[in-house]
């Protein structure tokens, strides 16, 4: 770790070869999908490399497979605050054109509702529901406090519950 800190790219090449595998599995087992696990071992390998100040000592086994663990345990809870939706292949088509007016009616009613907002709460509402960003990373982006964010989302959603009332379909 000493020559990583350095920025010696042949010995984090070599760390890398030597404990690929082991983040892999540990992503792979943990969260059971392939493409995951890869996302997670290119993670923790930019951490080694961006952060190498983070290993202060010890096993360097014990402490990639933590933070290996630590980053799958934040992808899981970051897919059961955010599901992934599937459209079912059986989707009914009956009545498709009446529920697509209404929903380009409720449509611009949502855009009105949220560019009523306060800039902090709509920017943030727009981040997180639109552009997929978790809560974590809308903090780490904005520089503000986790708990703000929350509180801001939470108030900027109340509002616009408010603005729009019963008016919106389904």
């Amino acid at each position: 770790m000493e020559r990583v800190r350095a920025r010696d790219v042949a010995a984090f090449e070599a760390l890398y070869g030597g404990y690929h595998r082991l983040v892999f599995g540990i992503g792979l087992r943990m969260l059971g999908d392939p493409t995951l696990a890869e996302d997670l071992t290119q993670n923790v390998f930019m951490k080694v490399w961006t952060a190498p100040d983070a290993f202060r000592g010890g096993s360097f086994v014990a402490w990639v497979s933590r933070v290996a663990r630590n980053r799958a345990l934040d992808t899981l809870r970051a897919k059961a605050v955010r599901p992934e939706a599937e459209i079912p292949v059986d989707l009914p088509l009956e009545g498709a054109l009446d529920d697509d007016v209404f929903a380009r009616l409720d449509a611009q009613r949502v855009r009105d509702a949220l560019a009523k907002l306060p800039p902090e709460q709509r920017a943030l509402i727009e981040m997180g529901f639109f552009g997929g960003v978790t809560h974590q990373e809308l903090a780490k982006r904005t520089d503000t406090p986790l708990g703000t964010v929350k509180t801001r989302i939470r108030s900027g959603l109340r509002r616009m519950r408010e603005a729009l009332g019963e008016r919106v379909s389904r």
